[in-house]
C-alpha cells in the first residue's frame, strides 16, 4: 500500500478535481484503490494517473462518457490499464476492441464537425441580423386552391437535423422519371420538439409514382404569404418575419409553415434562391 495516494494528492497528480474522481467513480470509470473503512477516505495508485489523464484529456475534447469507459476498456483489453492482468477481445489480439474504439471516437468527430458547420451556419445568420437588422417581410394575404401532390417524408432527429432530413425526401422525389420540371413544397412544423417531423411535396399534373409515398392534398385556405430571397439557411429569418406580421395584425397561424422551391439550386447562386413562405391563417375565409 506505499503506492497510495490520497484523493487530493491524486488529484493534483492527474489535474482532476475531487469533485470530478467522485463523479468518475460514481459512475465506474475510475474507482478508488481503497477506501478507509474508518474514515471514508478514499485512496488511489499512482498507475491509475493513466487512466485518470485519459478521462480528462477526453473530456476536455467533448468525448461522451460512454465513449470513455469504451477507451479505457480497450486500454485494459490491451494489457495497458497500469498494472492489472490484460484480457482479449473476442479476437483474442484485442484488436476487435481497439478497431470499436477507433469507430466511436471516429463518430465524435463528425458530430464535432457537424456542430462546427451549424455554428458557422449560425454566425453566417448573426451576421445578416447585423447588417441588416431584424428580419422584416413583405407580406400579403393569399387564398390557395387545394393541390394533388405526393408526399414523402422523414423525421429529424433535432431541430439541427432538419436539413438532413429535407434533403432526404427531396432525394427521394427527384430519384424518379418526371415529365414535367418538379413543384416541391417543405412542409415544417411551427412548433418543434425534441424530434421534427419533416415532408417534401411534390406538386403539378401527371404526378409520379414515388416508392413509399401515396398521393395526398395540400390544403387549401386563406394563407399569408411572404418571399425569401437568399441562401436556405437563412429562410428562418423570413419565416420569423412573416410570423411577426401574422401577429401583429391579429391573424392566427395554423400549420405546417410551407416552403416553396422556386429556384434550381444546382444552377441557382445561393444569394439568387427564391423561396416563397406560406402559412395557412386559422379561421380565415
Amino acid at each position: 500500500m506505499n503506492d497510495l495516494l490520497s484523493i487530493g494528492q491524486f488529484a493534483r497528480l492527474t489535474r482532476l478535481s475531487v469533485k470530478q474522481l467522485r463523479h468518475y467513480a460514481t459512475l465506474g470509470l475510475l474507482e478508488p484503490a481503497w477506501i478507509d473503512p474508518a474514515s471514508g477516505y478514499r485512496y488511489y495508485r499512482t498507475a491509475q494517473a493513466r487512466d485518470a489523464l485519459v478521462i480528462g484529456l477526453l473530456r476536455s475534447l467533448d468525448v461522451p462518457l460512454p465513449v470513455v469507459a469504451a477507451v479505457l476498456a480497450a486500454g485494459t483489453d490491451d494489457g495497458q490499464d497500469g498494472g492489472t492482468d490484460g484480457g482479449q477481445d473476442a479476437r483474442g489480439d484485442g484488436t476487435g476492441g481497439a478497431a470499436a474504439v477507433a469507430a466511436a471516437l471516429a463518430k465524435v468527430k463528425e458530430d464535432l464537425e457537424a456542430e462546427l458547420a451549424r455554428r458557422r451556419r449560425a454566425l453566417t445568420t448573426l451576421e445578416r441580423v447585423l447588417a441588416t437588422g431584424l428580419p422584416t417581410a413583405e407580406a400579403a394575404v393569399v387564398t390557395e386552391p387545394p393541390r394533388p401532390a405526393i408526399v414523402v417524408r422523414d423525421l429529424a432527429a433535432t431541430p439541427e437535423d432538419i436539413g438532413r432530413a429535407t434533403s432526404a425526401c427531396v432525394a427521394r422525389l427527384m430519384a424518379v422519371p418526371m415529365t414535367a420540371a418538379p413543384a416541391l413544397v417543405g412542409l415544417f412544423p411551427l412548433d418543434y420538439g425534441e424530434a421534427v417531423p419533416v415532408a417534401v411535396a411534390l406538386t403539378g399534373p401527371d404526378l409520379p409514382d414515388v416508392p413509399g409515398a401515396q398521393p395526398d392534398i395540400l390544403p387549401g385556405g386563406v394563407f399569408a404569404t411572404a418571399t425569401h430571397v437568399g441562401p436556405y439557411d437563412h429562410v428562418p429569418l423570413t419565416a420569423h418575419a412573416l410570423l411577426t406580421w401574422c401577429a401583429e395584425r391579429g391573424h392566427t397561424p395554423t400549420g405546417p409553415l410551407r416552403e416553396v422551391y422556386v429556384s434550381d439550386p444546382a444552377t441557382t447562386p445561393p444569394e439568387r434562391l427564391v423561396t416563397h413562405l406560406m402559412i395557412r391563417l386559422e379561421g380565415e375565409r
